[in-house]
């Protein structure tokens, strides 16, 4: 009878916290669903842009045969899924510049050049192979899987149109100094991001501390303003999170860790990162009334960044448009998203300031957005309370 009423006890208390309560049950069903959207359709697709300057040969009926026409076919159509679903999206661009862009900012897994004699090699017997040329950022785990595939296609095309040894090979050139990063180097930008992360669940807290303390109903009769109260704390806040970033990457550099760009430019990038984190963390706020609360949700909110901005793993699909250039996803609304992609051209790829302004900027544009936003929340949740 005791035990039956602890339970009585623990269920009537658990029920007056529906917040945690929800969460708890809710966390792991809404990333099932997330998931879902993202792969309900299908396998995962790899994008692979193609220049073809395969130039062709005359054959004997007058017409000419492009064997770079044929492989782009293959892959195009042979590489599927089961349910016939494509592995690759291929495509094909005139402008190396242009698609070494897109592979840096990875709107696309891998180019993969297609030579002028290309149909030439497969019927040469005496001349030097011809070359593919496969460009990718080592780094990009999707580049491991679209080469791997791409590769597998042109074996098998070469199979079928040449009975030949190897007429062709592949040479792969690496983006930056993607192939020279060692394992340890490949986490260092993720875990920058996950230095700037915490910063959820510390302003989250702090804030919230001040309204178990009573603190608010003090500072309401000073008529204290919601920007005054949270933008100091996010000042504080954003110092911290830099101290944090810089802590972070010293130890990096310490235990051996190099940046092929600017150093100042990639601690940059985690200070403005830190605003934007700042930001979520004041909305979290909104939604919890002890700090249990606001730990419960900043969990969430880190599971969320996490899983869906790259940090640490590759996220596919989520393609909405192409604009100016950039294509943009559903999950491009979460800050560290961009922050991702401009640490990876600078730490990787040895990339300046002028390659990130898009990313930056979008960082920018989003930290201002989740800033008013904490704000306008906090002061109709709180400071307007009774």
């Amino acid at each position: 009878m005791k035990l039956l009423s602890v339970l009585i006890k623990s269920l009537r208390e658990q029920r007056r916290d529906l917040l945690s309560l929800l969460l708890t049950l809710s966390t792991a069903p809404f990333f099932v669903f997330v998931y879902w959207l993202f792969f309900g359709g299908g396998s995962t697709s790899y994008s692979v842009l193609v220049i073809n300057q395969d130039r062709g040969v005359v054959i004997e009926d007058g017409t000419t045969w492009s064997a770079g026409d044929d492989l782009i076919t293959m892959l195009q159509e042979t590489i599927t899924y089961e349910n016939g679903q494509p592995m690759l999206r291929v495509k094909q661009v005139d402008d190396r510049a242009d698609a070494e862009r897109r592979l840096k900012n990875r709107d696309a897994a891998l180019l993969v050049i297609i030579p002028p004699d290309f149909t030439q090699a497969l019927g040469a017997t005496e001349t030097p192979p011809g070359t593919v040329t496969f460009v990718g950022d080592l780094t990009n785990t999707y580049y491991t899987v679209a080469s791997t595939l791409a590769n597998a296609a042109l074996t098998g095309f070469l199979d079928t149109v040449t009975r030949q040894g190897r007429p062709v090979q592949v040479v792969e050139e690496a983006l930056g100094e993607s192939s020279a990063r060692t394992e340890f180097e490949l986490y260092v930008p993720g875990l920058l991001i996950l230095a700037v992360l915490m910063l959820v669940y510390q302003a989250s807290m702090v804030v919230v501390r001040e309204v178990e303390a009573g603190t608010l109903d003090r500072l309401r009769i000073t008529r204290l303003s919601a920007f005054d109260l949270l933008g100091g704390i996010s000042v504080s806040q954003v110092i911290i999170g830099a101290a944090a970033v810089l802590l972070t990457f010293g130890t990096a550099l310490a235990l051996g860790f190099h940046s092929t760009g600017p150093v100042w430019v990639a601690v940059l990038i985690g200070a403005v990162t830190t605003f934007s984190a700042v930001g979520i963390g004041l909305i979290v706020t909104c939604f919890a009334r002890t700090t249990y609360q606001a730990f419960m949700v900043s969990t969430f909110v880190l599971f969320l960044m996490m899983f869906f901005t790259g940090t640490f793993m590759p996220v596919p699909g989520g393609e909405l448009l192409t604009l100016g250039g950039h294509t943009f996803r559903a999950y491009d609304v979460l800050p560290p998203t961009h922050a991702v992609v401009a640490l990876n051209k600078v730490l990787t790829l040895g990339e300046g300031l002028s390659a990130i302004q898009f990313e930056l900027g979008a960082v920018l544009v989003l930290s201002v957005l989740y800033f008013a936003g904490g704000i306008w929340l906090f002061q109709r949740t709180h400071l307007r309370r009774e």
